[in-house]
């Protein structure tokens, strides 16, 4: 048995060797498209529908074109047939589309309103094609074989104005893509026009911005056009556009941005109400229809459209970008131009389209002229002519006679050779040479164009006029200045109410709209579980809390799920994924600005005071870790805040602390803040009978008629023995300030 033969290669030459055909024929076969405005598959079918004569109004059936243009596109029919339907009236891809349409071709907004078998619609191709075929039969491109050799298909499309800016194109290759914008023909045409006057010229000034068969709103900043116009890269954001039904109340939705589709818009919108992000909205649905496209939101009684709108916009694809990459293929080699490349890169196609049509012009006039000319010189002798024809023997002398006769070439006597016989009389033939003044006059005029690229820029010039008069169309997408557009901060989107919050010794965590609570019973809590501390605030407030492991955890109100009284609530560990065994003593809510103290009090009788600016960080931090001292268990907290007017004279205020035997009534104001939020304090309760602290609360939470007894002057102090009726504090635990 033979042994199987094995090679040794070097792993980057087999790549280069197997993988870049491959990579190649992928960017300049398939996904990038060339400076005519084509792929490869859309210049096949089109070069198709126009052999099938399909550019003088008839219709054909879609599956009839799909069959011829797999003799150029050996693809499948499905590949060819949704190929067409991007480029039909019907789906509305296009802002200028090549194929007129009858039948339900899908639409591009949408990507369940599925097309039509081809056995059922029917295609023609747009006059608008006569410019992008406008001399092809006058060798104006090169035509090459297609992949069996059996016909000619065209390299490029002579178009006559720049559609590679006209239509959008999208195409993802092997390491690279493309995504071209679309902008109005008639803009485009002007800017072109203004381009081959002065290479200098401020395009912007002709064509603002790209324009979208959707239409929608299209937020303008120059600096960022001017980028893209100049790159060939840049982004830039559209913007859905809407109207409010006062009387309904409703939005009804009519133009979507390019780049999103119905569905997706729906999908978000009621992502957000599931979630509730979005309040406002009662109902959402597509009510797309023959008039065209439609989504209807149904608004709830006190709901604001246009601020409802603002949130749209900022949370779904109701505004959405479109990242453009201008990649194209210039002589078979990417690259990535501006609009201001890719008209000079036209300009230079089209220009050897021209130069070429005039060549064939020119050869086919003087080659006319040379006939006549022969025609022109029997005119002299007729007789002499038809005696030559009559007295020669043979009919392979009759050529060469004609020749000697009058001194002619082989081809002129062969064109009056072929003359009938009837037509060898003056009239015909001062007819037909009635026209040699005429040739020469534009064999001159086509030579001095050939000389004169002025003259050749001229005809582009008249041509792009033309079309820009007869096809173009007003902007469909309207422009607005960015500065004009109010954007919404990510505070803004965040619906803001009062509430309160609880915090229960098993670490649930339950939010409360004051709404809710007006009409609430008794708030539900697990079996055995119970509420130790409720806050008041408003949704937009930050909140921390303190855990026995010295942590700090950070978050926002909004980022917790409404509940109703009748929920559990959040377990803060999963919520906040806090360490195994870790649980949550205390929350506070610290304010925008973070004034005030944080009280804290531990077992050993002392007592920290550190300033809450200290939990403050400049980023989004979830968990700060060193939060207070380890040094002894906590055993209580109490957060000292401004008055509601902000002024920190009054924050101040006295505090209630108990031990196994004792107790003191301490003004806060005895206790200086310290920098580090490790401090281990002050003693506040000393002596060898102080037990260990159990209770720490403000004292207006304790209710106790003689509590000034308790009060001290100076710290540390050794405190005061409970009485009967205070007892009862020594199973108080922590309290809620």
């Amino acid at each position: 048995m033979e042994e199987p033969y094995m090679s040794q290669e070097k792993i980057t030459e087999t790549l280069e060797k197997n993988y870049m055909p491959y990579a190649m024929s992928v960017i300049v076969s398939r996904a990038i498209p060339e400076i005519d405005g084509f792929k490869p598959a859309h210049r096949k079918l089109l070069y198709t529908m126009y052999k099938m004569g399909l550019l003088n109004g008839r219709r054909t059936k879609s599956a009839n074109v799909v069959g011829q243009t797999m003799k150029l596109n050996p693809h499948g029919d499905q590949a060819i047939y949704d190929t067409m339907v991007r480029m039909t009236r019907g789906n509305g891809a296009l802002l200028y589309p090549y194929v007129d349409s009858k039948g339900n071709f899908g639409k591009q907004f949408s990507r369940d309103m599925q097309c039509a078998a081809p056995r059922y619609t029917e295609v023609a191709l747009e006059p608008f094609c006569r410019e992008i075929f406008s001399g092809i039969e006058k060798d104006t491109v090169d035509m090459v074989d297609n992949y069996d050799g059996t016909l000619q298909e065209p390299w490029l499309l002579p178009v006559t104005f720049p559609s590679i800016l006209v239509n959008a194109n999208q195409g993802i290759a092997v390491g690279m893509a493309s995504n071209i914008c679309s902008f109005n023909l008639g803009e485009v045409c002007r800017a072109t026009v203004a381009f081959i006057k002065d290479g200098t010229a401020d395009l912007l000034k002709w064509m603002p911005a790209p324009d979208f068969s959707g239409g929608a709103f299209l937020i303008y900043d120059e600096d960022q056009m001017r980028q893209i116009f100049d790159k060939g890269r840049g982004s830039f954001k559209l913007r859905a556009r809407y109207n409010y039904d006062k009387k309904n109340h409703l939005i009804e939705v009519t133009e979507i941005p390019y780049t999103t589709t119905i569905e997706q818009i729906i999908d978000d919108i009621a992502k957000l109400v599931k979630n509730g992000k979005i309040k406002e909205i009662s109902d959402v649905r597509d009510e797309t229809d023959l008039k065209g496209l439609k989504i209807t939101i149904d608004l709830k009684r006190q709901a604001d459209p246009e601020q409802l709108m603002q949130k749209l916009y900022a949370q779904t694809n109701l505004e959405s970008s479109f990242a453009c990459n201008f990649n194209v293929l210039v002589n078979g080699t990417p690259r990535v131009l501006g609009v201001r490349g890719l008209i000079a890169e036209w300009l230079v196609f089209r220009r050897q389209c021209v130069r070429r049509e005039i060549n064939f012009d020119l050869a086919n006039k003087q080659n006319r002229l040379h006939l006549l000319n022969g025609l022109a010189s029997i005119l002299l002798d007729i007789d002499k002519a038809i005696r030559i024809i009559r007295e020669t023997d043979t009919d392979a002398d009759v050529i060469p006679n004609l020749c000697a006769g009058f001194n002619i070439d082989e081809v002129q006597a062969e064109y009056v050779a072929e003359i009938k016989l009837r037509n060898l009389n003056r009239e015909y033939i001062l007819k037909r040479t009635a026209d040699i003044k005429k040739l020469k006059q534009e064999i001159r005029e086509l030579k001095k164009k050939l000389k004169d690229p002025s003259l050749i820029d001229a005809d582009i010039i008249e041509k792009l006029e033309y079309v820009a008069e007869t096809y173009g169309e007003p902007r469909r997408t309207e422009l607005i200045q960015a500065e004009k557009v109010e954007v919404l901060t990510e505070e803004d989107m965040i619906e803001d109410f009062n509430l309160k919050v609880f915090l229960t010794e098993e670490g649930y965590f339950k939010k409360l709209a004051l709404t809710s609570l007006r009409s609430a019973g008794e708030l539900k809590t697990k079996d055995g579980d119970q509420i130790v501390q409720e806050l008041e605030g408003t949704n937009r407030m930050e909140i921390i809390f303190l855990t026995d492991q010295q942590n700090a955890y950070k978050a926002f109100l909004h980022e917790f799920e409404d509940q109703k009284p009748s929920d559990l609530g959040a377990y803060l560990p999963v919520e906040l994924e806090m360490e195994e065994d870790e649980q949550v003593l205390y929350m506070l809510l610290p304010g925008d600005d973070y004034k005030g103290s944080l009280l804290f009090a531990f077992e050993n009788g002392k007592v920290a005071r550190v300033p809450l600016d200290s939990y403050q960080t400049k980023t989004r931090r979830r968990r700060l870790i060193n939060a207070y001292s380890d040094r002894s268990p906590l055993r209580g907290v109490i957060c000292l805040k401004p008055d509601e007017d902000g002024n920190t004279d009054d924050i101040e205020q006295d505090c209630f602390l108990v031990s196994d035997s004792k107790a003191v009534l301490l003004a806060s104001d005895l206790l200086n803040e310290k920098t580090t939020r490790t401090t281990q304090g002050v003693q506040v309760l000393s002596g060898k009978k102080r037990g260990k602290i159990s209770v720490f609360r403000p004292a207006t939470d304790v209710r106790i008629e003689d509590i000034e007894y308790y009060r001290i002057r100076k710290i540390p102090s050794v405190g005061y023995y409970l009485k009967e009726k205070t007892l009862a504090f020594r199973q108080i635990g922590l309290g809620t300030d």
